[in-house]
């Protein structure tokens, strides 16, 4: 059971997918979590209604007595956030940034030498407490909040500690991969179609085959190489519709996908923060 109090500053989609999982997984009592906006306080409302979590608006918050606060609004407005913490926080604090884009040394140089940090990136299947979420600490992060912040995330799902420079390869797997799967779900009920089969039907076996897949991948030993050629019979149709994709260059597909989004992750974050930087 977690015993730190967790503050949300900002009650948007995201902030509530990781309200709910915390609150369902009773890792952390209900009363621990407060949540935070500015002024909108019929969404509050709903929030604490729905999940009874403590909710107050951001003027009235005790920053006194939260151990992480989360950074869950708009990435635009960081930097007057970011401002008013400064004074606000402690180094035994810790300020975890669920913000797209935004370095951990960016908050580090507007915050007080010695402030806490942690990144966090989940993706959107973290509404179904099935993400792949990744995490990464500032330079100045104690390891024991490291833990903490990964057992909280837990709830919505399968957490990474990696390392920062590699927070965009993550985002071009993670972050764009469910796209990728609906995707290929797009041309399995299209070409299923074409064939005489019905969308739901289709829908129903393409999404149990690529579930059943991942699960397989997660609970065995071999590599993906190897779970591959265990089902890929010679000359069967696993092996004419493997070579199908080869001819077509779905392999070299892939690997393109990733690492064009690998790479517009790595220009929109520079984007992002020059634009932040350029503004004051």
């Amino acid at each position: 059971m977690i015993k730190q109090t967790i503050a949300f500053l900002g009650a948007g989609s995201m902030a509530e997918a990781m309200i709910s999982g915390m609150v369902e997984s009773g890792n952390i009592p209900a009363e621990k979590i407060i949540v935070t906006n500015r002024s909108n306080q019929e969404r509050l409302n709903k929030i604490n209604e729905k999940y009874g979590v403590r909710t107050v608006l951001k003027d009235d918050l005790n920053f006194a007595e939260v151990d992480q606060l989360i950074l869950a609004m708009k990435p635009k407005d960081i930097d007057g956030v970011l401002a008013e913490l400064k004074d606000q926080l402690t180094p035994n604090q810790v300020l975890v940034s669920v913000l797209a884009g935004i370095s951990t040394s960016y908050m580090e140089d507007r915050l007080n030498d010695g402030q806490q940090v942690i990144r966090v990136m989940p993706n959107t299947s973290s509404m179904l407490r099935e993400s792949a979420t990744a995490i990464t600490p500032g330079r100045y992060t104690d390891m024991d909040n490291v833990r903490v912040a990964k057992e909280l995330l837990q709830s919505i799902g399968e957490v990474f500690v990696i390392e920062e420079d590699k927070m965009d390869v993550f985002t071009g797997i993670a972050g764009s991969g469910p796209a990728y799967f609906y995707y290929l779900m797009e041309h399995i009920e299209e070409t299923g179609r074409a064939e005489g089969m019905d969308r739901e039907t289709l829908r129903e076996i393409g999404a149990q085959t690529l579930l059943g897949a991942a699960k397989m991948m997660l609970e065995r030993e071999e590599s993906p190489t190897e779970l591959r050629e265990n089902v890929t019979s010679p000359n069967g149709t696993t092996a004419a519709g493997l070579h199908a994709l080869d001819e077509a260059g779905g392999g070299y597909a892939i690997s393109e996908a990733i690492k064009g989004a690998a790479s517009r992750s790595k220009e929109l974050s520079k984007e992002l923060e020059g634009l932040l930087v350029g503004s004051k």
